[in-house]
């Protein structure tokens, strides 16, 4: 029912002429949706930024029990914008990540008849509302309102129930994760506490880790009790099998429960139509008394759940606004700050408010973080390409804290992190990223962090032979060959990602050159610099690509540089082909243009990937070739085109409109250098490749004071450069450095028609 409907004429009239308007605010462009589909496993959940906590609507599981099919369906979140099966609120989830982990310790509220099979008591849900630090839906079976919002280490739910009898539930067997194994121990009637295992990212068998939680409920139930999922019985009737199924209920028993699926729930009789039950959870990563220390600590007694949303939401708001933009279409504005929002979900805190942590790689250790926050989720093959550079220029403490706990990572267990996940290491994806981020935080000037112990760990996975070194098995044959071969990893071939292994290593050597020289290594530096140009080796003229090699040295036959699109599996490439790789040399572009035979081939070779649809917008390795262009004198113009297009065409203000995989906020992170007008190209070194900003006017936080961003348009869709100024001097190149930017102040776009 409309406003107008339900208030007098006199009292509309004093709503719509006295009511004060707020001025819009950063968050309001965000919509937690975009990217809810498609393979961008964003979700639209409740959290804070770089929050330990997250709150989501947990969706993937439907009342056929045959639905729910993590691994077929590409699952890796807890929520997917067109299921509207609702079984609960997760807590702890992940964002933009391709394998299925997290989306645990489910809280549900029902009504009617006690029923603890999710099959049972899941429902359609509709109403969604999601902003930065709140979600909310009506469930409805049961007509109930679900609301959530979250403190960086802990949540609140708000359940709005229509009277009569009502239930909570905790499910401790369902989630994402390929883990099984819980536990839950009744403290008082209102408070629970426990843990669930967790991990196997990826399928790594052993890394593994647990989840402890402390969960109230703000009204003192009729009853409550456990239940377990149980084994088939044959032979023998128990005379609760009849009403409950498979699922035993515990009413008389009041110690802890332990097992693979079991729960624990609260039943409210006679509740008043409209009542509001609260739920609240502090979560940690190790200890019970950790969860509960954080949830007494962020939410002190009296803590109401709009408050704790005020408060959300003015974290967002505070951390979206160090970025201001004006001009731009609505819909570029919601695109760029829910791009942002992406950005400041991971890496995030794992270290609780006492500063104890799980140490990296040590069972059952704790560390204590004497250096600021400590943090987890490094999706780093993914976050090194610009995350880390964002981070950089507008979050600098908090970039500081991420480097120094991948530091603390090293100490802890001898190797620097290339996929860490709460204090594991889970080996996926290829590389060595934590050197190009690292280096690339040092030479922007970033350097409250122990870069002598960063360097010794970098040149130990630099350096030490295969046998011996989790970063680099494949180190020797690339030390020894300068390129890595064929069947290093498998006889067949399948799943064999040799090319992708070597670029990713000479990126890394690229950067650790330049650490090298920065900190007086020039020997270290002239070997690095030397290996990372073994990319050479790879590249073949007959098809004019990088081509994988065999053992005995020769080039794979057949060949097909186009094999591995659209994710297939190809020798030699991880995710891509061979066109996806060719031009991942960011350190080495001018090499690599006479490999090809000259500028002119090479912008011919680059910009025939665009035109024939041999760019892959949704991975990696090839999100920066657009840039490529302006390498070159006179062909700016592309580079300026084709992100124009690429920013058009790939993102949107639908569910669908990130490319695919966010990767933790990496092609949101492309987007949103995108459209600010400039890029950070090569990892590891501290320059941009300029562009023409999507804004009128962008304003930026930085360390050094605000950066400003101006875009003086011929006509308003004006999209070529004609003029550049920095600091009021005229500028005459695309590719500047970090310093060069923040030292001008003030970078000046003159924009015109025609290229």
């Amino acid at each position: 029912m409309s406003l107008r409907r339900t208030l007098p004429a006199v009292a509309l009239a004093a709503a719509l002429f006295c009511a004060p308007v707020r001025a819009q605010e950063p968050a309001d462009w965000v919509d937690p949706f975009i990217g809810t589909t498609n393979f961008g496993t964003t979700n639209p959940g409740a959290l804070c930024p770089n929050g330990m906590m997250s709150v989501v609507p947990f969706n993937v599981m439907g009342s056929d029990k045959n639905l729910y099919d993590k691994d077929a369906r590409w699952w890796s979140t807890p929520y997917e914008y067109h299921n509207k099966f609702f079984t609960g609120l997760a807590h702890g989830a992940l964002s933009g990540v391709g394998c299925p982990e997290m989306g645990t310790l489910l809280t549900m509220p029902t009504g009617g008849e006690l029923d603890v099979d999710y099959h049972n008591y899941g429902s359609e849900y509709g109403d969604e509302v999601a902003t930065p630090g709140y979600y909310a839906a009506t469930l409805a079976k049961y007509g109930i309102r679900i609301e959530a919002t979250a403190t960086p280490r802990s949540s609140a739910e708000r359940y709005t129930f229509p009277g009569g009898q009502g239930h909570i539930l905790l499910n401790l067997g369902e989630g994402l994760t390929n883990e099984t194994g819980a536990m839950v121990r009744r403290v008082n009637d209102r408070e629970i506490e426990g843990m669930r295992l967790l991990g196997t990212f990826c399928y790594n068998p052993q890394a593994v880790f647990p989840i402890y939680f402390v969960l109230r409920v703000s009204k003192t139930p009729a009853a409550s009790g456990y239940w377990k999922k149980q084994r088939p019985m044959t032979g023998v009737e128990a005379e609760w099998t009849s009403d409950n199924g498979k699922y035993k209920l515990y009413t008389r028993y009041g110690r802890e429960l332990a097992g693979d699926d079991i729960g624990y729930w609260f039943t409210y009789d006679d509740l008043a139509p409209g009542e509001q039950v609260e739920v609240r959870m502090g979560i940690s990563f190790v200890s019970v008394e950790n969860a509960r220390r954080n949830l007494e600590a962020e939410q002190p007694e009296g803590s109401s759940f709009d408050a704790l949303r005020a408060e959300a939401r003015r974290r967002w708001n505070e951390d979206l606004g160090r970025i201001r933009v004006e001009g731009g279409t609505d819909a570029q504005r919601r695109v760029f700050y829910t791009g942002l929002y992406h950005t400041l979900i991971h890496p995030n805190l794992v270290s609780d408010v006492n500063g104890e942590y799980p140490l990296m790689e040590t069972p059952g250790g704790v560390g204590i973080s004497e250096e600021g926050d400590r943090y987890t989720v490094f999706s780093l093959w993914d976050t090194y390409r610009n995350v880390h550079q964002l981070l950089t220029l507008v979050y600098p403490e908090r970039q500081t804290d991420m480097v120094r706990s991948m530091i603390g990572m090293y100490r802890e267990w001898g190797w620097m992190p290339k996929w860490e996940l709460y204090g594991r290491e889970t080996f996926t994806m290829e590389g060595d990223p934590a050197i190009p981020v690292i280096t690339d935080t040092w030479l922007k000037g970033l350097r409250d962090f122990d870069i002598e112990t960063a360097y010794e760990a970098f040149l130990k996975s630099a350096t030490t032979p295969g046998a011996q070194n989790p970063l680099r098995p494949d180190i020797d044959p690339y030390i020894e060959r300068g390129y890595v071969p064929l069947g290093f990893y498998a006889k067949d071939l399948a799943g064999d990602a040799s090319v992708s292994h070597a670029l990713e290593y000479y990126v890394a050597d690229h950067a650790l050159s330049l650490l090298a020289a920065a900190l007086g290594h020039d020997d270290d530096a002239r070997l690095f610099r030397e290996r990372s140009l073994g990319y050479r080796h790879y590249y073949d003229k007959e098809f004019g690509t990088l081509r994988p090699i065999n053992m005995d040295g020769t080039f794979l036959t057949p060949f097909d540089p186009k094999a591995g699109e659209n994710f297939t599996a190809a020798p030699g490439f991880h995710e891509g082909s061979a066109w996806n790789y060719t031009f991942y040399v960011p350190h080495d572009v001018e090499g690599l243009a006479r490999l090809m035979g000259g500028r002119r081939k090479f912008v011919e070779k680059l910009q025939t990937v665009f035109d024939k649809g041999l760019y892959d917008p949704a991975n990696e390795p090839d999100i920066a070739y657009a840039y490529l262009f302006s390498r070159f004198p006179g062909e700016e113009w592309r580079t300026q085109r084709e992100v124009a297009r690429l920013l058009g065409k790939y993102f949107t203000t639908q569910p669908d409109g990130i490319p695919g995989n966010d990767d933790t906020g990496t092609m949101s992170a492309w987007a949103v250098f995108s459209m600010m007008g400039l890029y950070p190209d090569c990892p590891g070194e501290p320059f941009y490749t300029l562009t023409s900003p999507v804004f009128d006017r962008v304003e930026i936080d930085t360390p050094r004071g605000e950066l400003v961003i101006e875009a003086d348009r011929a006509t308003p869709d004006a999209g070529y450069i004609r003029r550049m100024t920095l600091g009021g001097k005229p500028l005459g190149k695309y590719r500047i450095s970090h310093d060069e930017l923040l030292a001008g102040g003030r970078l000046t776009f003159e924009l015109e028609n025609r290229k």
